[in-house]
Formats: C-alpha cells, sequence, structure tokens
C-alpha cells in the first residue's frame, strides 16, 4: 500500500491541482490495481481523473463520508461545489460509503449505476471497557449531568445551537465538555468563547482541545450524555463512540445520525435548530435519571450491535476483490 497525501489549501488552489503534471504523473505511475480516493479530495481531482482513466490500468474507487455540497453555505457556493462534485463522482469507477444516507445523496446527484458499498464505520477503537452497573450508577449519581461534545468547533458541529439551548437551563444544573480542535475555525472559535463569557459560563464549560485516546476514554466514561447537534453528519462516528461507553446521543437527522441513533431509545434526533426543544430534551435527562438510566443502557445495547471495525474491513475487502475480478474479466 501507497499513501499519496493532498496537502490541506483552500478550495482555489486544490482546484489547480488538476493540472499538476506532477501530481498526474504521480498517481499514474503508482503500482497499484485499485486506486482508493478521499471524496473530500474531489477539488483536487474531478478533471485529473480523466487523465488517469485513459492512462492509468488501475480502477478508482472513492470513499465517500459526505459531500460538501450536502454541507451549510451558501446556495451559490454550493451550486459550485455541486457542479464539482458531480464532475468528480462521474470520473471514478465506484464507490465506498459511510452511511445509507450518503449513498442516497450520491446517486441522487449522478445516479446509482456503479458498484458500490456501504461499509459502517466502526466505534470499538476505544475499546470501552463499562458494565451495565457502572452504567447506571453513574446515570443515578447526584449532581449536574455531564455534557460532552466530542468534535472540532466548527459551525457545521453546532456548538453555537447548543449553548443557546444551555442558556435556558440553570448553570448548577449541567456541565459541559468540549473535545475537539479550536484551529480548525478561528472565527468562529473566538465567537463561541465571546459567547462563554457573555453568558457567564466560564465555570460550567471547558474546552479541553484535542485528546489522546487514554484521555478520551476517560472523558466520555465520566459523561452521562453525547451532544453534538451538527447541521449534517454524513454519519457520526463520535455518537457510536459514546453509545460503547452507554452515553445516549442527541443529533440531527440530517444525514447519517438516525442510522445509529433511535429517537427517545437511545438518544434524540433534532428536526431543525430549535433551541427550545433541546433544552427539553437535556431539562428531561437532569431531571428523570430513571430516563437517562433506561437510554444510557439502550445506547450501550445499540453500540453491542454495530459492525467492528474488522467487521467493516472485511466487507470493503470483500468488494474491492470483486472489483478486480471484474477488471480481470472485463
Amino acid at each position: 500500500m501507497e499513501v499519496i497525501s493532498i496537502p490541506w489549501r483552500d478550495y482555489p488552489r486544490h482546484l489547480m491541482d488538476n493540472f499538476s503534471q506532477t501530481l498526474c504523473r504521480r498517481l499514474i505511475d503508482s503500482p497499484v490495481d485499485i486506486l482508493l480516493q478521499d471524496e473530500l479530495n474531489h477539488p483536487s481531482l474531478f478533471q485529473l481523473n480523466r487523465s488517469l482513466s485513459s492512462d492509468a490500468e488501475f480502477k478508482i474507487i472513492s470513499i465517500v463520508h459526505h459531500l460538501r455540497s450536502s454541507e451549510d453555505h451558501p446556495n451559490w457556493q454550493n451550486q459550485i461545489y455541486r457542479s464539482v462534485e458531480r464532475r468528480y463522482l462521474h470520473s471514478v469507477d465506484g464507490f465506498i460509503y459511510n452511511s445509507k444516507s450518503t449513498r442516497l445523496v450520491v446517486e441522487n446527484l449522478i445516479g446509482g449505476e456503479k458498484p458500490s458499498v456501504v461499509a459502517y464505520p466502526a466505534g470499538d477503537r476505544l475499546h470501552p471497557e463499562i458494565s451495565e452497573e457502572q452504567i447506571a450508577g453513574r446515570a443515578k449519581q447526584d449532581g449536574p449531568l455531564q455534557l460532552l461534545f466530542l468534535g472540532n468547533v466548527i459551525p457545521r458541529k453546532g456548538l453555537h445551537f447548543l449553548l443557546d439551548a444551555l442558556i435556558q437551563i440553570p448553570k448548577d444544573r449541567w456541565y459541559l465538555t468540549v473535545v475537539g480542535s479550536l484551529e480548525m475555525d478561528g472565527y468562529y472559535a473566538d465567537k463561541i468563547k465571546r459567547s462563554v463569557i457573555a453568558n457567564g459560563f466560564e465555570g460550567v464549560i471547558h474546552f479541553s482541545g484535542p485528546l489522546v485516546e487514554d484521555d478520551l476514554r476517560n472523558v466520555i466514561r465520566s459523561s452521562h450524555l453525547m451532544v453534538v447537534p451538527s447541521s449534517y453528519e454524513g454519519f457520526g462516528i463520535a455518537y457510536l463512540e459514546g453509545m460503547g461507553f452507554g452515553l445516549p446521543a442527541i443529533a440531527s437527522t440530517a444525514g447519517g445520525a438516525s442510522e445509529i441513533i433511535t429517537h427517545g431509545v437511545d438518544g434524540y434526533l433534532l428536526t431543525s435548530e430549535n433551541p427550545t426543544l433541546l433544552s427539553g430534551y437535556l431539562s428531561q435527562l437532569i431531571e428523570d435519571r430513571e430516563l437517562l438510566t433506561g437510554m444510557s443502557l439502550a445506547a450501550m445495547k445499540r453500540y453491542q450491535c454495530h459492525p467492528t471495525w474488522e467487521d467493516t474491513t472485511s466487507r470493503i475487502r470483500f468488494f474491492l476483490e470483486n472489483v478486480l475480478k471484474q477488471k480481470e474479466t472485463s
């Protein structure tokens, strides 16, 4: 296996990669049977792939997490993103999707003729070890509800929405830990920090930054509830990782989270950015610890029936082997 990295830059510079003879030659000369591409690199490859398809002997398979045009951008921007992504998606030979929702979005854009597989990401990288008794005991602890926001501090993840909901709940009833980078969008992160100060949340919100696995495992184990009300998630692996430790999850219906979370059973799904509704769900779990206990145990059971990373990689391997067989017989 060979890994070819494309440095992260702004969108226009990625578009210019399509005219890079160096990148084109490096890809063409790669001694591979299948070239796997992360769809997030689509602006660098949408035109270049057409050169590869005529000169290279390998198949191109795209790993699709979610489309950029599914995010909450101004309409004129999404029209550009959608046009470029459509051309990119047409330029590859098949797809590995992280959810049925992602597959549906792509098929609505270009049709469903190309070979594909849905291979759900797993949540077992943290190797959760916690008993039902420990989960129940944690849920019934006296004190504030321990909320966990796990994700980079960017607009799409919806931390501003969560803060708007928390304004409506007394500060002695909850504590929020934010795990994720504040460097991805400095303007937005500064706006969040100002909101924290303006609302007097300094003592009840902790920004930990990114955490190594052992520290992340400890934070999740000591939390009660995962709240990441993203405007869109292609899948939402953070929800699943939390469920492994018995954390119910609150997410949005936009994207693939509904393939993980069952509303009212192991979490809640929001159909719109409604702070009052979110505040109501949080208040309900703060006051009703029996309800929290039941949802926490249901979350762990949902995690236990989800594929492991070994299951998922085996599914991908089987799909790629079939792609190679079809190539050899064509």
